[in-house]
């Protein structure tokens, strides 16, 4: 079998690197082929996966870089197409909800290309979101859909997508996480800040409704606040600091740093008294963690975290920031059992039906 994976943001390389291994290890004579679309361009956000995870280098390079998301599904599109006409493979992989899923599919159904979509059936049943466009319109021209929570399977049903096409195989970002634990775990990357672990609140915001706009500010402000009761760590994309330039004079135990590495986030991750997100898979990594989670966003794609405990819808307010040192002080830590074949497994039982297909 011929397999083209096409990935193009950082969380595609999380879920993807744990299933190219498993190919490789299960049918060795699998013919895989790595397409780097750029989505994501910037080394740490990018490369570094091919170190970290042990992704092989990709095969192709389609540097669409940033731009409107017409701009970049049509480079994608444009781009891959040639790439999947010289050598059609007998399927295509496509992870996630990025502006290069959505690309791929298209271009290689278009092309009678099967398309296998991994982390199917997410909904946040919020069509504002780009996401939630891509998330649809994938799963509905995919082949083969592979969910990794049983909500996704509920979701996928109601759309009319035959239950034949959806695979229960669970979360191949935790199978990463847990294939890295033993090198995660004992960094202690905090203390590089002058943290102590288990004594912060860890910040990433990404998506446009935040950082594109005023509330970036309002967060900020809130989290300043925060800071004079728990150190603050914000990892800060460049173009998010150069909008943060003096505007804001921060107290010196709120920490604007750099992005880390994929092994230095995890560490923060799992020694962080919690953390506040809109990201969608560190909903999920925190769940498997056990640490603590608050979402500045209205909805959630990832229900499953609400439902076990380990994560608070905030709204998009910022305002509500101000309420995570008493929601922490009041909460009673103790085990929480991870979702279902949440067990570092997810990419063996891919790769088993692969072989056995």
């Amino acid at each position: 079998m011929r397999i083209v994976h096409v990935l193009g943001t950082r969380p595609n390389f999380v879920k993807m690197a744990p299933l190219i291994a498993a190919i490789s290890r299960r049918s060795p004579d699998f013919d895989q082929v790595i397409v780097h679309t750029g989505q994501h361009y910037d080394h740490l956000m990018s490369e570094i996966f091919f170190d970290q995870l042990g992704v092989p280098e990709p095969d192709h390079m389609l540097e669409v870089g940033s731009g409107s998301h017409a701009t970049q599904t049509a480079k994608v599109m444009e781009r891959l197409e040639p790439l999947l006409v010289e050598d059609p493979p007998d399927l295509v992989i496509v992870p996630g909800d990025v502006n290069s899923t959505v690309a791929a599919a298209l271009t290689a159904v278009k092309l009678d290309i099967p398309v296998a979509h991994l982390e199917s059936g997410l909904r946040s049943y919020d069509r504002t979101m780009p996401e939630e466009i891509n998330r649809i319109v994938t799963d509905q021209i995919s082949d083969i859909l592979w969910v990794h929570s049983e909500e996704a399977l509920r979701n996928l049903e109601l759309e009319g997508i035959p239950s034949d096409r959806a695979h229960f195989v669970g979360n191949t970002m935790i199978d990463s996480l847990v294939a890295l634990q033993d090198r995660f775990r004992p960094l202690e990357a905090c203390r590089s800040f002058g943290l102590e672990p288990g004594s912060y609140l860890l910040v990433t915001l990404h998506r446009p409704a935040l950082v594109d706009g005023p509330l970036l500010f309002d967060a900020v402000a809130a989290l300043n606040q925060v800071s004079s009761v728990m150190p603050v760590l914000f990892p800060v994309h460049p173009r998010t600091r150069a909008r943060l330039a003096g505007n804001a004079e921060l107290s010196d135990n709120f920490h604007l740093v750099d992005p880390a590495g994929y092994l230095e986030f995890l560490s923060l991750e799992s020694d962080a008294g919690a953390v506040l997100t809109d990201s969608g898979g560190i909903q999920e990594e925190t769940t498997y963690l056990g640490v603590p989670c608050f979402t500045l966003r209205d909805n959630t794609e990832r229900p499953v975290t609400i439902e076990l405990g380990t994560n608070v819808l905030l709204g998009l307010d910022p305002a509500r920031i101000d309420e995570i040192p008493a929601i922490i002080a009041g909460h009673e830590p103790g085990e929480t059992e991870p979702p279902p074949l949440w067990d570092g497994h997810a990419a063996d039982r891919i790769a088993e039906r692969l072989a056995t297909a």
